[in-house]
């Protein structure tokens, strides 16, 4: 009995010493993101009210190339640094990158980069966390427990969606495996994170998929459904690899053309307004999460008839892999939202589908496979819009992952257990 009793405490013991050291990651993770959120309406605002500032993009990407080169020391890795240091701890990840990339991504949707916000909220996040863990003088288990922390914070905050911050935090390290080990830190964590954030005032947009009050908690299976709900997310997956892999040829690009990076954004500057002009719309400019004139495209409009344009998933793919692949800082993550979103739209019309539930699948699917999340997307799915669909919603988001193939958008990842087995 001595012997059980003392396991319990032990067990005590350690989640509240894990509690402990999540606590603040949540607390400055989500106060972080509420700061973030504030700032990025504003700016967002203000590029709605004043679209001539779309011609300063250039030279808001040379600041932002310059600031990072002259002041980085790394930080310009972004979530594949966070990523590397929880595998392997090492330099550390430097206190810097949270103001850096919170000016950064400012300055890149002031003047209309077409970019996200996960990037940003995930890498101040980490950031703060491995302050934390730097005043604390915790051990190297520890910083790493911390820093996945942050992750979960920095994203629960960002979206709203505290249980799927907390399981992207563990998933998205290593390919096809979760990362259990830091479990209740990071529900902590996440759950903090989401409540500082909201405490600070922040709201999220709200999305609706229409089901009717005697469906019940969850929708009967139907099997036609449920096939072309498989045939979408085949193009969901594929559409996420060609993401990725435009993304980081055109940072490769780059890099072999322009040999001075500050001057990488300019050109990728100069490119994204020459797009603008050519399609005649500033609709995929920015988050794009709602429209900034009457009739345009959204996120939000996507789960509308009639709110999108057969090609609008194309359009935002190149202007938002321009933006990010040029240099410009904040996320992939919600232009991926965009792109499925309005892919699904499209798909649902082609397979006599409600546009809205194919635009939720494309919405969590194209991430789950370009991120290699698609468990932490599946949970997103049900956080955003209801367990109504879940069946779908997981359908969609496994299918993808398994199409999009080995890599993603973050380089840093490492594979647990391929997509694909080998064949003797």
């Amino acid at each position: 009995m001595k012997r059980l009793l003392s396991s319990h405490f032990s067990d005590l013991a350690l989640l509240l010493r894990w509690t402990l050291l999540a606590l603040p990651v949540g607390l400055v993770g989500g106060s972080a993101s509420a700061l973030f959120l504030w700032s990025l309406d504003w700016t967002t605002r203000t590029h709605a009210t004043h679209p001539e500032l779309l011609w300063g993009l250039p030279v808001g990407g040379v600041l932002v190339g310059w600031l990072y080169h002259r002041f980085g020391k790394g930080a310009e890795r972004g979530n594949n640094l966070l990523i590397d240091e929880i595998h392997q701890p090492g330099g550390g990840v430097p206190a810097r990158m949270a103001p850096l990339v919170l000016l950064g991504t400012l300055v890149t949707h002031l003047f209309g980069g077409s970019a996200g916000r996960e990037g940003t909220a995930v890498q101040m996040g980490g950031s703060l966390a491995g302050l934390l863990a730097r005043w604390f003088r915790v051990d190297s288990p520890n910083r790493r427990l911390m820093l996945m922390c942050g992750i979960a914070a920095g994203f629960g905050a960002v979206f709203g969606t505290p249980l799927t911050g907390a399981i992207f935090a563990m998933e998205v390290l290593i390919i096809g495996r979760v990362n259990y080990e830091a479990l209740i830190p990071v529900l902590v964590a996440s759950i903090v994170g989401d409540a500082t954030c909201t405490a600070w005032g922040i709201h999220h947009t709200l999305y609706h998929l229409e089901v009717a009050p005697e469906a019940g908690l969850r929708a009967s299976l139907d099997g036609v459904l449920l096939l072309k709900a498989g045939l979408a997310a085949v193009a969901f997956g594929l559409m996420a690899r060609f993401f990725a892999g435009f993304t980081h040829a055109i940072q490769r690009g780059l890099a072999r053309l322009v040999s001075y990076p500050p001057l990488r954004p300019a050109v990728g500057g100069l490119v994204v307004i020459a797009l603008v002009f050519l399609l005649g719309t500033r609709d995929y400019l920015g988050l794009g999460v709602e429209a900034t004139r009457e009739g345009g495209v959204s996120i939000v409009s996507s789960f509308e008839s009639g709110g999108v344009t057969p090609w609008s998933w194309l359009w935002k793919t190149l202007l938002t892999s321009v933006t990010l692949g040029s240099g410009f800082k904040g996320g992939e993550v919600t232009p991926l939202f965009f792109i499925g979103s309005t892919l699904g739209h499209v798909l649902g019309l082609l397979l006599q589908e409600p546009v809205a539930l194919f635009a939720a699948l494309g919405f969590i699917a194209v991430f789950a496979g370009a991120a290699n999340t698609p468990l932490a997307c599946t949970i997103m799915g049900i956080e955003l819009f209801g367990a109504h669909y879940s069946v779908y919603f997981g359908v969609a988001c496994f299918v993808a992952y398994f199409v999009s193939g080995p890599s993603g958008i973050y380089a840093a990842q490492r594979t647990g257990v391929p997509k694909r087995q080998p064949e003797n």
